[in-house]
């Protein structure tokens, strides 16, 4: 690892550990060179493992084409997920938890095998035992969101924390691209979408995570989860929210915030 990538991954682990965000790593490491991004991501991954959290699967961001543009690139980015992001089904998440948080509705796949080697969208279906709904929260360690493609990959895609449905669902029994998702908060709904949102069907996302993980030699794990991209506009939020998500055939899910 280079000075630089040491550097900034010394400045999101602190902005995490103190909660207090700072300037965009971009200054850093440069707001085009995606693989040393990832090379700070790995550095604090690492940390954390040695800190004793485990890693329960994957993320993946900048799944809408729109965002992809604004940001200046052409493809979506990964972060990893720790058993200490997951929520229990309608829990409380402390504000004390978060920074800059905001929620988007999701799918989550449920693998049940490795997808190593030369992947492909039949041997992807084949290795996912379930979809269930899911609602992720966001945060950035950067101040104001001030973020570009380096900034949010080095800060783990912008982790925070997640939580499952718990209505486990068949692929077969899914309409994955047409599937009607409502987001919302204190019961007004705030965001709307379809699962064509996600890369024109979320297993497009999910395809391609496992294709690049596989050719890092990091493939995907039977058990993990893999989040797979918003299906609406993601959504500030604060303490005292309540946040639902409904996802056509795969039921409701919810999350509370409190002080």
């Amino acid at each position: 690892m280079t000075q630089e990538q040491q550097i900034a991954a010394e400045i999101l682990y602190n902005a995490s550990a103190y909660k207090t965000p700072c300037d965009p790593i971009r200054t850093v490491i440069g707001e085009t060179d995606i693989a040393t991004a990832y090379g700070v991501q790995e550095i604090n991954i690492k940390k954390r493992q040695a800190a004793g959290e485990k890693v329960v699967g994957k993320k993946i961001g900048l799944t809408s084409f729109a965002v992809q543009k604004q940001l200046g690139v052409d493809q979506p980015d990964y972060g990893v997920l720790f058993d200490t992001m997951k929520m229990g089904m309608n829990g409380s998440l402390a504000t004390s938890d978060l920074m800059q948080p905001k929620a988007e509705a999701e799918i989550a796949f449920i693998i049940k095998e490795d997808l190593d080697g030369d992947i492909s969208m039949e041997s992807l279906v084949n290795a996912i035992d379930y979809a269930v709904a899911s609602i992720e929260i966001v945060g950035s360690r950067v101040q104001n969101w001030d973020i570009r493609i380096t900034d949010t990959i080095a800060d783990n895609a912008s982790a925070s924390h997640f939580v499952l449905g718990d209505k486990k669902v068949r692929l077969t029994d899914l309409d994955l691209t047409g599937c009607k998702m409502v987001m919302t908060k204190n019961g007004v709904t705030v965001s709307e979408g379809t699962g064509a949102a996600c890369m024109d069907n979320p297993l497009n996302a999910a395809l391609w995570l496992a294709q690049v993980m596989s050719k890092n030699g990091q493939p995907l794990k039977a058990g993990e989860v893999l989040l797979s991209g918003a299906l609406g506009p993601m959504v500030s939020i604060e303490a005292g929210d309540s946040i639902s998500a409904s996802i056509e055939g795969l039921g409701e899910v919810g999350v509370s915030i409190s002080n």
